[in-house]
């Protein structure tokens, strides 16, 4: 007998899978309101430079006082970073500036500050903060920092959650970003919202770590691609949530906190979770994964085979598992054998490269030109129909070549968006949408594959390596738009070439689909002796 034949005794995919699932995954659905918070809290609004102070107390019209003061540039828009010295009043006497040259006016920076159209929002970091002109590289880096914790978390979290436990480092991931959110609400300077910011992002990858474990080693083997996918859908989901938050809370100190404050319900709640059994086997404590094993039965309505369950039983259902566990296990070894060193250097490019691509995408979407909050709804609705797709692929024709195809679509996809005049703000979104779908469908294909690939004995580990990662492809994303400044077509190109290149790295992955879950480094090597293609 094996732990997937314990689980199948217990109940299967019972009562207790099914709230355990559901509860796991509402968190999931305010993931995405923290991930992607910047494009609306740091939303960029229409600006320029106050007018001249001593022209309040003039009588002319404020449309005049503009007039006066800041200067118009090649599109006929008002400039953003620059304004008169001094007001020049000839423009009152004359129908047009063609007369003026520009060149010969001495101008100056926004000296006392700039006026904001705040439409769209109603207050921002940017207008808090004036993160515009010289400060405007602050934004993209506070999504950096943000990120940054969200790489650091899934360093700290997933080795600690290895030692001591999933559900602990689950509650204390929740509690961390539900008090995190709310200092950053309040925070009185940029520097102290970065740094809250960045515990956030720690936070969330405890979450996002934890909550993935708990769900595949709590559930059977023919359940995972259904269960993979549909906690994918949460995060689809939570786009959608977030579009509709924003655009009804437009401050950004009460957007921020309005999806920070359920996670202290997620933290009430998450009592309730059993640790897994697989993990406290492999931890030396078996009587409390026979503990939990019987109330999963109970809950079940099996008690009776619950019951049946031993010391004697679990430790000859996992008797290779065991006789592993003797040995500790650390990230070396990730790379410690040929199949493994395989798998986590494919793995790294892939996710990598997808939340790189991912990000990049979805970071900036005020420069398609559409209305922000109806952007965010496409972007996020497009991942329904990718992940319906990509799931009945995986079922189909497997994971790996599932996520190679999704890879290598996205990568072309955004590479074709440069040869796409700007004009055609239409289908140059089309192109993206499309683009930013594959990933989402290729980020689908990478939490299940990844969750399959790697042993019970290291699966944290390899889990926190492979978002970390991740989580270094979006520190880097938004750095990569600043490029746009020097080379305006550099960053697609890069957005696109990444996806490309990490859909060949993924072709040299074995296949996992029907096939249980390793527990042990030895069933991995095992596994992919079998699986592994070979290169022509």
């Amino acid at each position: 007998m094996a732990f997937a034949d314990l689980l199948e005794q217990v109940g299967s995919m019972g009562r207790f899978q099914l709230i355990h699932v559901t509860l796991l995954s509402i968190p999931i659905l305010m993931m995405a309101s923290h991930n992607l918070l910047q494009n609306f809290v740091a939303a960029v609004p229409p600006h320029h430079c106050t007018v001249h102070t001593n022209l309040s107390d003039s009588t002319i019209s404020p449309a005049e006082m503009l007039l006066l003061s800041v200067p118009l540039d090649e599109q006929g828009k008002l400039e953003r970073c620059r304004r008169y010295v001094h007001p020049q009043w000839n423009l009152l006497s004359k129908n047009s500036s063609e007369d003026l040259k520009k060149e010969e006016i001495e101008m100056e920076g926004c000296v006392d500050g700039w006026s904001y159209n705040n439409t769209d929002m109603s207050a921002t970091i940017i207008t808090e903060w004036d993160l515009v002109c010289d400060l405007k590289s602050l934004k993209q880096m506070g999504q950096t920092i943000y990120m940054g914790g969200v790489l650091l978390g899934a360093l700290v979290f997933g080795g600690l959650s290895d030692k001591f436990g999933r559900r602990i480092l689950l509650l204390i991931s929740n509690l961390l970003l539900a008090v995190a959110g709310t200092c950053t609400a309040f925070a009185s300077s940029f520097s102290l919202f970065c740094l809250f910011r960045f515990f956030c992002g720690m936070a969330m990858s405890g979450i996002i770590l934890n909550s993935f474990s708990l769900n595949v080693e709590w559930i059977p083997t023919r359940i995972r691609t259904v269960v993979g996918t549909a906690t994918g859908y949460c995060y689809t989901t939570g786009q959608l949530i977030l579009a509709g938050v924003a655009y009804n809370i437009q401050d950004w100190r009460w957007l921020t906190l309005a999806v920070s404050l359920p996670f202290y319900v997620f933290f009430l709640y998450s009592w309730w979770f059993l640790e897994s059994a697989r993990w406290l086997v492999l931890s030396k404590k078996p009587e409390e994964a026979v503990k939990n094993l019987k109330s999963v039965a109970r809950i079940n309505g099996r008690q009776s085979e619950g019951d049946k369950i031993n010391l004697e039983m679990l430790q000859e259902s996992m008797k290779k598992e065991l006789s592993s566990s003797m040995v500790n296990h650390s990230a070396l070894d990730l790379v410690r054998t040929r199949s493994m060193r395989t798998i986590t250097v494919c793995l790294s490019a892939v996710w990598f490269s997808t939340s790189f691509s991912y990000y990049g995408l979805s970071m900036d979407l005020q420069k398609f030109g559409v209305n922000i909050y109806l952007i965010q709804v496409i972007f996020g609705a497009v991942d329904i129909p990718a992940k319906i797709i990509v799931t009945v692929a995986m079922s189909i024709v497997g994971r790996r070549l599932s996520l190679c195809i999704s890879l290598v679509l996205a990568g072309i996809t955004i590479l074709a968006n440069l040869l796409v005049p700007f004009e055609m703000q239409t289908l140059r979104t089309s192109l993206a949408v499309i683009g930013k779908g594959c990933l989402a469908a290729a980020f689908n294909c990478c939490y299940l594959y990844s969750g399959e690939l790697y042993p019970t004995v290291v699966r944290q580990n390899g889990m926190g390596w492979v978002s970390t990662m991740a989580r270094l492809g979006a520190m880097v994303a938004p750095v990569v738009l600043l490029c746009s400044e020097t080379v305006i077509w550099l960053p697609g190109f890069i957005y696109g070439g990444a996806p490309v290149l990490s859909g060949i790295f993924a072709y040299f992955l074995p296949e996992t689909l029907n096939i249980p879950l390793p527990d042990t480094i030895q069933d991995t090597e095992e596994r992919s002796h079998c699986s592994f293609p070979l290169p022509s």
